[in-house]
């Protein structure tokens, strides 16, 4: 079975392709720019399993188009974990050049890959993962843009859910807290520690945890699953 891992060379991601990786899915993982560290994360994965990556930006919609299709058949599962957060994050400050690239990156971004992708979920019967935040839910600290491209993920993961049943794909949704990765300085990652009931933030293989639960789980779809330590209960 195939897995496709959008922003799969650090972080969540990384940790997302390591996983699926180790349970046997031949793994392409996707990053934007950072070619070095893209080629030495295939490196670094090859030994878990079959791991193959493409350089992509998600916000184009003709290179999404592009590498799905030259990807082709087979594709079981789809993690769109590619994201961004702005240079600015208070209202005031936040351009127009800064909001659109969040939300064309984030949302629009998962948006592309979901319909670039649904030929070949339709064939195999896969699922759609998508990574929103706990600041799609209650703000967060990293702007309103990002906070919105979060929330509207949420909306794309009920809206696909419902569309895509009929067909058999299953759409979820992990809304991670503060995660320990290098998006985070480490004074940040102190502060959000104290903010979690926990006492700390998630490390990346919980996140993957999360998404090997829902694609084992075949009766999930239209669920947003929070990782967050307790942070926000709704």
């Amino acid at each position: 079975m195939l897995a496709v891992v959008t922003g799969g060379d650090r972080g969540i991601g990384k940790a997302i392709a390591k996983m699926l990786a180790k349970e046997g899915y031949k793994v392409i993982f996707t990053y934007r720019s950072r070619e070095k560290e893209g080629r030495k994360t295939l490196e670094e994965l090859k030994k878990y399993g079959n791991v193959e990556c493409y350089k992509m930006d998600v916000s184009n919609w003709d290179e999404v188009k592009n590498i799905f299709h030259e990807i082709g058949e087979g594709i079981h599962v789809l993690v769109n974990n590619a994201g961004i957060v702005g240079v600015h994050t208070s209202l005031d400050s936040i351009t127009i050049e800064d909001w659109k690239r969040v939300i064309d990156v984030n949302l629009t971004g998962a948006f592309y890959c979901c319909k670039a992708s649904f030929p070949y979920l339709k064939k195999a019967k896969g699922c759609i993962i998508n990574i929103s935040s706990i600041a799609g839910k209650m703000g967060g600290t990293l702007g309103v843009h990002y906070a919105s491209s979060k929330a509207g993920i949420i909306g794309l993961t009920f809206a696909l859910a419902s569309e895509l049943a009929e067909y058999g794909i299953r759409v979820n949704a992990i809304a991670p807290g503060p995660v320990d990765t290098e998006l985070l300085d480490k004074d940040t990652k102190e502060k959000l520690k104290e903010l979690s009931p926990l006492k700390r933030i998630a490390k990346p293989e919980e996140i993957a945890h999360a998404v090997k639960f829902l694609i084992e789980n075949e009766y999930i779809t239209g669920e947003v699953i929070d990782v967050n330590g307790g942070r926000y209960m709704d």
